[in-house]
């Protein structure tokens, strides 16, 4: 038995449904945008009748607070509905492209096809937005597809599940749910692209999966996103927009600054305005942060115990607690927790933290910060804060980054204009709006022959057609 038969032996309804999808693969192709819109509209309709469901799916998996599951969740897929929903006819439009004189005679079009059977591997951190925003570029594009949400967060894949089959046939949209055997036997049939959105352990994995079939990958993984604060800065402002983006989620976020270099003339007045910003979000009645509503927990225990590993591991080799500190393995709660005195020799600066806890470094010339941050792979992110036009210019002339974002945080990523993902080890593909519309489509290149010229150039090679190819080599 090959390893294809053997993997989905374990699932026999995997086949079946992959091969259904296939065959209907061909007849969603033709559909027109008017019947793709249709069919992202039936998700925009059950979010809006069943959004407290969703928001205590969140809720029930690691305590994510109701409006932060509408801010972070909700509101991304509803953006990404509405803004596909009003450019998908312009978007399926064949393109007219220009065509070189050396080809007169002909007219250039660019056509978006849907690329067939997709996978949607999804994440546990924002377990529908992370589901649910791809699908609808799937869609978008004519794609049949088959959904597998995080087994870490199962009330929202159990929600989504129930979703995906109310609006759905099995056989244009399914989910299977289950742990790491599912994923795997998944990623062993014959895709024709699949999306990803988890860490790049992982994302390798799946990469060499899609390789056995040849078929194209998005990857959105994560890494150590880093932000630059120089002595220009809005300093208030710089710490309640990274207390924001480094505590939302409870830190568990792949474009969460990871780390902080601060200039060394402010890096005190940082940290002060940082504990600052995190009691004035989370303990504005002076209770512990731990009796916040607006908090969310880490989402199990290992996740935990790994967090709480690092803070010691670099407490251990010689780093400070100067911001919280206070963790509670009952709740899976760390409050926000800011370390000073880390060295590359600690586990924190090697791995991507996805929790509350922020290193802040200080430099004093941005050469400095900028070797600390090249130094490691190519970030998903990067945030710059600073007045001073010429060093953010100098920084990003200087760094490879996904995305970066200047005088705020996370705001990219429900941005439909702006490519999202990242570049080499932090991810493969864009997504967000048209890019992602084109993630899932193949960019089909047609051209059409109005009259002939071409036939001048056949055998026999003589000195005319010799002269011919001078004069067209001179004229492109």
């Amino acid at each position: 038995m090959n390893t294809l038969l053997a993997e989905t032996a374990l699932y026999p309804d995997l086949q079946t449904v992959f091969t259904a999808q296939r065959r209907q693969a061909p007849h969603m192709a033709l559909t027109t945008a008017s019947e793709r819109i249709e069919r992202i509209r039936r998700i925009a309709t059950w979010i809006t009748a069943h959004e407290t469901a969703i928001q205590q799916a969140a809720y029930n998996d690691f305590r994510k607070p109701a409006t932060e599951v509408t801010l972070s969740e909700i509101l991304a897929v509803w953006l990404e509905i509405k803004h596909t929903s009003r450019r998908l006819k312009q978007w399926m439009k064949p393109q007219r492209l220009p065509t070189t004189i050396s080809m007169m005679g002909t007219r250039s079009y660019l056509h978006h096809e849907p690329k067939g059977n997709v996978l949607i591997l999804a994440p546990w951190n924002y377990p529908f937005a992370l589901t649910i925003r791809p699908l609808v570029s799937a869609i978008a594009a004519g794609n049949v597809a088959i959904l597998k949400p995080s087994e870490l967060t199962p009330h929202m894949a159990a929600l989504i599940r129930q979703m995906i089959t109310e609006l759905f046939p099995v056989n244009e949209v399914a989910v299977f749910e289950g742990g790491a055997a599912v994923a795997q036997a998944l990623v062993q049939l014959p895709f024709n692209h699949i999306f990803f959105t988890g860490s790049p352990a992982v994302g390798r994995e799946v990469m060499k999966a899609a390789a056995t079939h040849l078929a194209s990958v998005t990857l959105e993984l994560g890494g150590k996103s880093p932000a630059i604060i120089d002595e220009t800065a809005n300093i208030r402002q710089a710490a309640e927009q990274l207390a924001w983006g480094k505590c939302l989620n409870n830190g568990q976020t792949c474009i969460a600054p990871d780390y902080v270099l601060v200039h060394s003339s402010v890096k005190d007045s940082f940290v002060q305005a940082y504990e600052t910003a995190v009691k004035t979000m989370y303990s504005p009645d002076g209770k512990p942060i731990e009796a916040s509503d607006s908090y969310a927990r880490i989402v199990n225990e290992r996740h935990f115990e790994r967090l709480r590993s690092l803070v010691h591991d670099a407490l251990a080799k010689g780093a400070r607690v100067v911001v919280g500190g206070s963790m509670k393995a009952e709740q899976n709660f760390i409050e926000p927790i800011v370390l000073e005195g880390v060295t590359n020799d600690m586990v924190v600066m090697q791995e991507e933290i996805f929790g509350p806890v922020l290193p802040v470094l200080p430099y004093t010339s941005l050469d400095e910060a900028l070797q600390v941050i090249n130094e490691r792979e190519k970030p998903l992110a990067l945030y710059i804060h600073s007045k001073n036009r010429n060093n953010i210019a100098y920084i990003q002339a200087r760094t490879s980054a996904g995305d970066t974002v200047i005088n705020d945080t996370l705001l990219q990523f429900t941005n439909t204009e702006l490519p999202f993902g990242g570049i080499n080890n932090s991810g493969l593909g864009k997504s967000n709006g048209f890019f992602s519309f084109q993630e899932f489509s193949n960019q089909r290149g047609v051209m059409q022959r109005d009259f002939g010229l071409m036939q001048w150039l056949y055998p026999p090679y003589t000195d005319k057609v010799n002269r011919l190819i001078s004069y067209i080599k001179r004229l492109a």
